[in-house]
């Protein structure tokens, strides 16, 4: 099957019924399963568990949660934007999110809010679509520059094949469309340029493996899943000629917060001098934070995710298996910061920028002016 990532939703409002409807990503790439979230604490619950994951669906899962939280209770906006807020601290479209809303709603009578809350969080979904679909715009020319330099050092007749490689899940399945980071290589695709990706498995929790994977196969995308350690041997060999990631928390001097994982992929690029862009929506910029390592708070999450792995049997069952010693200890940071100096160029719904307070200060005012 061959999708585009256009067309493709992970949480969609359905007025028949009344409902919020999202695809539990926990179950993939086994199994394609949709789930109603009915309550606030069934949004609380999505997120918190992974069903939904990614900075700006998270966001928006959130908005959807507000809304269901006052058709349950007119006057509870300051009981679910808290609920909510407490189920991720690190994903700051999160916080943003929440924060429109409450901007929007306070003013209005309780009785109002409700129908308020679900017009903002269907524009959410609208916009982080428009925003995730700008992004491969803007990524398409940088792709295809690098494509032109790369068949410039080839032998006559020998046609040139982007090599990129990615890290966790930045596609659709993560935003409220196209996604960030594997926005530009869909443009590229749909635009018939050749292009590869290079799938990090992303543990613990393989949301490269089991996300990604799944996401570029269902669009006819040329990919190789990849063990996490096997990206810097690839550089060394001249076998990646970008790195693309997304983030969940970019800071005003550019430092990036992504999966855990991200910066030693930043490290592993700029010891061979490979490019490594970060892709993000202007909402996932923290203007408030600078230093990305000393400020930005990281989740740590379950040992179990370490210590146990699910998967598909050879019967078809799914079973989740222990794959170290009963009583190990584990340790499970689910993010880490790159440092500006190691990221290229972000590449937002506004252009790309340097990483830098220059570049940040740039994003700023082009949002001004939006």
């Amino acid at each position: 099957m061959s999708e585009h990532a256009d067309s493709m939703r992970t949480i969609w409002y359905n007025a028949e019924d009344d409902s919020v409807c999202i695809i539990d990503q926990t179950k993939l790439p086994h199994t394609l399963q949709t789930i109603t979230l009915e309550t606030l604490a069934d949004a609380c619950t999505a997120i918190t568990d992974m069903q939904v994951r990614g900075a700006p669906l998270i966001g928006i899962t959130a908005a959807f949660g507000v809304y269901l939280g006052l058709k349950q209770n007119p006057d509870s906006l300051s009981l679910a934007c808290q609920q909510l807020a407490e189920t991720r601290p690190t994903a700051v479209n999160l916080q943003w999110a929440l924060t429109q809303i409450q901007q929007e709603l306070q003013s209005l009578k309780p009785a109002d809010q409700a129908t308020a809350a679900l017009n903002l969080a269907r524009q959410l979904l609208a916009d982080d679509a428009g925003a995730c679909s700008a992004i491969g715009d803007h990524g398409l020319p940088v792709l295809e520059a690098l494509i032109k330099k790369k068949q410039q050092t080839l032998a006559s007749g020998e046609k040139a094949c982007l090599n990129i490689l990615t890290h966790c899940n930045a596609g659709w399945l993560a935003t409220g469309g196209w996604g960030t980071a594997l926005a530009p290589i869909y443009k590229a695709h749909l635009a018939g340029l050749p292009v590869h990706v290079w799938v990090d498995e992303t543990r613990p929790r393989n949301q490269g493996a089991s996300l990604t994977a799944w996401e570029l196969g269902r669009s006819g995308v040329p990919h190789t899943l990849i063990t996490d350690n096997a990206g810097g041997h690839l550089m060394q060999h001249g076998m990646v000629d970008m790195c693309i990631v997304g983030s969940d928390r970019t800071t005003r001097q550019g430092d990036v917060c992504n999966k855990i994982g991200t910066y030693l992929k930043a490290l592993a690029a700029n010891d061979n001098g490979i490019p490594f862009y970060v892709a993000l929506p202007a909402s996932t910029i923290d203007f408030a934070v600078k230093d990305g390592v000393r400020e930005i708070p990281i989740e740590t999450r379950s040992a179990d995710e370490v210590n146990f792995v699910s998967g598909m049997a050879d019967d078809g069952s799914t079973r989740t298996v222990r794959v170290s010693p009963s009583g190990t200890a584990a340790s499970n940071y689910g993010f880490d910061v790159t440092p500006a100096r190691l990221v290229t160029g972000l590449i937002t719904e506004l252009g790309v920028y340097p990483a830098s307070l220059d570049g940040l200060a740039e994003i700023a005012s082009a949002m001004r002016r939006d």
